[in-house]
């Protein structure tokens, strides 16, 4: 014999909650609907199409799914190219590079990858990028967010850099993820030439 307790205990309920679902004081829900057509061996359309029509549309509806986004390749470029910038509006100079490598990430037009140089940016927890890690930069278009990661040209020296950007208390800083050296104050002396937006995982 079926009865509420026995009900109770399969929906893992009370059964007071029980007696509100069948008085009708509380609607049903999929879930103890789910449970009363198992114990009654019925279906849920026999005593709740409404309940039926519901979970058979969510049984129909299928994951979001991101558009799928094409691969572009961009050039692999040098750091002194990099710093002297690609004088090109549409396209790159022709043999700007020997190697190009693909990524579904947009750097716009004039994006370029590096080859990161030096161990500033190795760190032993994420994220890390060791000498020779290949890094997309967009050079157009691009916000300055603390946190984020760009390369940068001393005006001065026209040394090129790859940092992580932190602003702190009202000033910027040019940050390395290796604690052995040294962040660097963002002054005038320096000019923000790229985002990196994409990183390859090399060594595999």
């Amino acid at each position: 014999k079926l009865t509420q307790r026995k009900l109770a205990e399969a929906a893992g309920i009370t059964p007071a909650s029980v007696n509100q679902y069948l008085r009708g004081i509380n609607p049903l829900n999929a879930r103890f609907a789910a449970v009363l057509a198992k114990m009654l061996e019925e279906p849920i359309e026999s005593f709740s199409p409404r309940l039926a029509t519901e979970i058979s549309e969510m049984a129909n509806v299928g994951p979001m799914t991101q558009p799928r986004r094409e691969a572009t390749e961009y050039p692999l470029i040098t750091w002194v190219d990099a710093g002297q910038g690609i004088e090109s509006s549409a396209s790159y100079p022709t043999g700007i590079s020997d190697e190009w490598l693909s990524s579904t990430e947009s750097a716009g037009p004039k994006g370029y990858w590096l080859r990161v140089k030096g161990k500033s940016m190795t760190s032993d927890t994420p994220p890390t990028f060791p000498e020779g890690t290949p890094i997309l930069i967009r050079p157009e278009g691009f916000d300055l967010i603390s946190g984020k990661f760009y390369v940068a040209r001393n005006t001065v020296s026209g040394e090129t850099t790859f940092k992580q950007f932190v602003m702190d208390a009202g000033v910027g800083y040019l940050v390395p993820l290796n604690p052995s050296y040294q962040p660097v104050v963002l002054d005038d002396g320096w000019e923000i030439i790229g985002r990196a937006i994409d990183a390859k995982i090399t060594g595999m």
